[in-house]
């Protein structure tokens, strides 16, 4: 007999289980699928909270933590004896952490009353789901509707084929059992970035290969810069316009042949990480007249509001166009639910967060300043440092700044960007002002507690228009 239900999810991520959990509040029947198995076991959560998002930040933390114990705080009067890291410890943190997660996520969907079925899903013609079983077994589902979220999975590139434990994608760069004295990474991208700050910070010498001669060509130029600044003084050497050629590995170690603004070179590693982007997981998910169409880049083509070529099909998340961020997914997930349970629903594309998780955070939402005057807008401008700020100098915590752009014509807010202790959050303020549409003068007239580091929002709203009160600004009419 024939399972049915009003709505299949293939993909158990963040962007498939929050689908599912939103249309079981809304009375559908619901069935995931989830096919990864972690550590031997079945797991929900994706690719973020299983090699992800949430290793790599507890990753982030415990080593930043460690960097902070040896470097010493003899400033703030406090004394440590010797510091020794227990990397086995530390990684049996890190696999607590998503053990905790991934294990909550079940009981979520237990106690919604959605069915994991633990295997693979693939859509057939009609909306049928064809499900196999870990064991094997296969299985037919008819559903009212589907949403595709099956994520994506690291990008492998021919001249660095991944060997071993010692040339890995970012999922095996979580694992390393000692510490590499020598470290390479290929792409300076966020996943690059993070996980050499991680191995930086517990004793590695890092060598970021990064093919582009620009450093983070997506971000604001004012916070792309002070950014490779300093996370070049934290040791990270960030070769730009570095391209790999081809990799041998022997006796343990990798060398690595690349050119670059001085021609061939060649560096030897004791582990090399290759982060140089991800790409949708298709394979096995669409038999050849399941209807869906896929655009020129692999992606499932869908329309706004996540819509696939077949009605009742959605597909959501690191499937379809976009950035590929959990939270997005996750919103995108919502949205397809409340649609197919009947509700409107919308998600704004022009406001999504991107965070880079070294320290100090990188955040930003909106327009850079490059791209408002490349779609002509007459552009204002304002920052201002954590330098000066009470909290953040009290903190021992007062790298970066806060950016807005704005209209000079409307005084609408563009955008928000942030270097600097806990951007990651502080940008949010810019969101929330950017989605009601706020202009410079309404943060201007809030009140900010004292002291804290929203305190240099504030500032950096008063800057725009040359009101910062502490710094001294050139006047303005």
């Amino acid at each position: 007999m024939t399972q049915q239900a009003d709505l299949v999810v293939i993909g158990g991520g963040p962007g498939g289980y929050e689908a599912a959990i939103r249309a079981a509040q809304l009375g559908l029947s619901v069935i995931c699928i989830e096919r990864r198995v972690h550590k031997g076991k079945p797991s929900l959560g994706g690719t973020c909270l299983n090699v992800g998002c949430i290793p790599s930040k507890a990753l982030l933390d415990s080593s930043h933590k460690y960097h902070d114990l040896k470097a010493g705080y003899a400033n703030h009067g406090i004394s440590t004896g010797e510091v020794k890291l227990d990397l086995a410890a530390m990684l049996a943190r890190k696999d607590k952490v998503v053990d905790q997660l991934t294990g909550g996520i079940a009981q979520l969907l237990k106690g919604n009353g959605i069915t994991w079925l633990q295997g693979s899903g693939k859509l057939l013609a009609g909306k049928q789901v064809e499900f196999t079983s870990h064991e094997g077994e296969v299985q037919i589902l008819q559903a009212k509707n589907v949403i595709l979220a099956s994520g994506s999975e690291p990008v492998q590139i021919p001249v660095a084929k991944l060997v071993d434990d010692v040339v890995v994608d970012s999922t095996g760069a979580l694992e390393f059992q000692s510490v590499p004295k020598r470290l390479g990474v290929i792409g300076a991208g966020v996943i690059g970035l993070e996980l050499g700050s991680v191995w930086a910070r517990l004793g590695s010498e890092v060598i970021v290969l990064e093919a582009v001669d620009q450093f983070l060509p997506i971000a604001d130029r004012a916070i792309a810069k002070e950014t490779q600044k300093i996370l070049t003084k934290q040791g990270l050497d960030i070769r730009l316009g570095a391209r790999v050629t081809g990799t041998q590995v022997a006796n343990g170690q990798v060398t690595v042949s690349f050119t670059d603004a001085k021609g061939e070179q060649q560096e030897v590693f004791d582990r090399l990480i290759v982060a140089v982007g991800r790409r949708p997981v298709t394979a096995g998910l669409l038999s050849s007249d399941s209807g869906v169409s896929l655009d020129e880049r692999g992606f499932v083509a869908v329309d706004d509001h996540c819509r696939a070529s077949v009605p009742g099909v959605f597909a959501i998340g690191d499937l379809v166009r976009g950035q590929m961020l959990a939270h997005k997914a996750m919103e995108e997930g919502v949205m397809a639910a409340e649609i197919i349970a009947g509700h409107h629903a919308q998600f704004n594309y022009d406001l999504i967060i991107s965070v880079i998780y070294t320290h100090p955070e990188v955040a930003w939402v909106g327009m850079t300043e490059e791209r408002a005057k490349a779609e002509g807008f007459d552009v204002k401008t304002g920052q201002f440092a954590f330098a000066v700020n009470g909290r953040a100098l009290a903190s021992d915590d007062n790298q970066g700044f806060v950016k807005f752009v704005a209209d000079a014509k409307t005084d609408r807010l563009l955008g928000m960007h942030v270097i600097g202790p806990a951007a990651g959050d502080i940008i949010h303020q810019g969101l929330i002002a950017l989605e009601f549409g706020a202009s410079v003068e309404d943060l201007q007239l809030m009140c900010f507690a004292h002291p804290t580091l929203s305190e240099v929002v504030h500032e950096a709203a008063l800057a725009v228009d040359g009101r910062a009160i502490h710094a001294i600004q050139r006047k303005r009419k």
